[in-house]
């Protein structure tokens, strides 16, 4: 599923007339036909298409972030999958106000990046990490990662952001990211250890421990790669749902 597979941006075009649409044969921008739809709709659809050519063109990710329904934000994916930015958060507790981000580890194209509390995890160096990112994936972020963040440093992750938690849930994947990984067939090479686990590391890293802290970091990193290999798979069943099922 690419954007330029989309219509549902378009104001008074819900689930019905974009599915009404692809059966008709109009599965792209380029194929867009009047008839199908009133004249009203038709000169809405003819209007965005104008104008999200546009802004596809520039990479303008906040326009189409914008646009289109949070639950359909997944389909920004095909087309910034090189400028997505995946990342993930440990820290000491659950409470933004009180608790620290120990670690936060970022995974975009091919490389992987972990910034440490005390060394190098700073506002400014959180920033630099998203500079080149057209898009940011998280699982549960939207809730978590992205207040804690926020919180903690003072910055804006103003980014479209994709959170795999909803999406997941869309094609029956309930469940924490390791039992989802499970289910989907993602191994680990790593340490099978929980969030429990996450905050004892950084305790024994506090107390003298590198080990501790090479570990955290390990797992801290699986977390973030395998949010990717999970958003190929959620993305490939979406689009076999959605959109292909409809052509």
């Amino acid at each position: 599923m690419r954007i330029e597979n989309s219509f549902i941006p378009v104001r008074g075009v819900g689930e019905q007339t974009e599915r009404k649409l692809w059966r008709s044969g109009v599965t792209h921008w380029d194929d867009f036909d009047g008839s199908v739809v009133g004249p009203t709709t038709a000169d809405r659809i003819e209007a965005f298409i104008d104008e999200a050519r546009d802004r596809l063109a520039r990479e303008d990710t906040r326009f189409f972030g914008e646009a289109f329904p949070n639950q359909e934000s997944w389909r920004l994916y095909e087309n910034f999958r090189d400028r997505t930015c995946f990342f993930d958060i440990e820290t000491t507790g659950l409470s933004k106000e009180r608790d620290r981000v120990t670690t936060v580890s970022f995974h975009q194209g091919d490389e992987t990046t972990t910034l440490v509390q005390g060394d190098d995890l700073t506002a400014e160096t959180l920033s630099e990490q998203f500079e080149d990112a057209a898009l940011m994936a998280t699982f549960n972020g939207a809730r978590f990662d992205v207040p804690f963040l926020e919180t903690s440093f003072d910055v804006d992750l103003d980014l479209p952001h994709i959170d795999l938690m909803y999406p997941c849930k869309r094609i029956g994947l309930d469940g924490g990211l390791k039992t989802i990984e499970k289910d989907v067939g993602i191994a680990r090479d790593g340490p099978d250890i929980s969030g429990r686990d996450a905050v004892r590391l950084w305790n024994e890293y506090e107390r003298g421990s590198q080990e501790a802290l090479d570990t955290l970091v390990e797992y801290n990193r699986d977390d973030t790669r395998n949010l990717q290999t999970l958003m190929d798979i959620v993305s490939d069943s979406l689009h076999a749902d959605v959109f292909e099922a409809e052509q």
